[in-house]
This record gives C-alpha cells, sequence and structure tokens, in this order.
C-alpha cells in the first residue's frame, strides 16, 4: 500500500488501484454521515477534488491521488457513510481508479513513512 500526505491510501489491484481514506483521517473527522462519490468513467488528474466527506465535525474533500479514470466506486458508502469509519482501509474504500501513469505511485510514502508523518 502507499500513502499520502492528506491521509489517503491506494492498493494496487492487478490493472487498478484502489483508494480510500486512512484511520487516522477518520480519527479526525469524527463520524462520517455523508459521502458524495465521483462518477464511474469519470477523468482525474492528480490533486483534483472526487469526494465529497461530511463528518460530525467538519466538511471536507478528498483529491485524486493519481491521473486515470474513475472505474469503480463503493455504492455501499451511500446509504453507510460510516463504513469508513469501521473499516477504513476494507470495506470503507472510496473508489477504484485506472491509473494513466502507474509510476505517480512510486512518489507517494510507503506504511513506515506515513506512520513517521501521523506520529
Amino acid at each position: 500500500m502507499k500513502f499520502t500526505e492528506e491521509h489517503e491510501w491506494l492498493r494496487p489491484e492487478d490493472d487498478v488501484v484502489v483508494v480510500g481514506i486512512t484511520e487516522h483521517a477518520t480519527t479526525q473527522l469524527g463520524d462520517i454521515v455523508f459521502v458524495e462519490l465521483p462518477d464511474v468513467g469519470t477523468m482525474v488528474t492528480k490533486d483534483e477534488e472526487v469526494v465529497v466527506i461530511e463528518s460530525v465535525k467538519a466538511a471536507s474533500d478528498i483529491s485524486a491521488p493519481i491521473d486515470g479514470e474513475i472505474v469503480e466506486v463503493n455504492a455501499a458508502l451511500a446509504d453507510n457513510p460510516g463504513l469508513a469509519n469501521e473499516d477504513a482501509i476494507g470495506a470503507g474504500w472510496f473508489f477504484k481508479i485506472k491509473p494513466a501513469d502507474p509510476s505517480q505511485m512510486d512518489s507517494l510514502m510507503d506504511e513506515a513513512a506515513y506512520n513517521a508523518l501521523i506520529a
């Protein structure tokens, strides 16, 4: 897995990358009550806002960590946005992206670097 300074995680699966937010991020946000996901087929560029999250504490945006095409979204979050709190790195994923340039992931943090960031 790879991580961003914005507390997103990326997990490669075959030719796509699954993206969500870290447990640290969900702790900072508090209970998530609403998630607006991008449309499947949307082409996104790195740092473009693609997800809107509302929690009991604040609203925030999640940016695309890499360039690519959104190929799947986690529809379960529409009915149960709290999944992101309950299982941030599992069932609480946000979207799957087909990378335009997989080498963009090379510049992201590994788990040890991310843990150092949040320490």
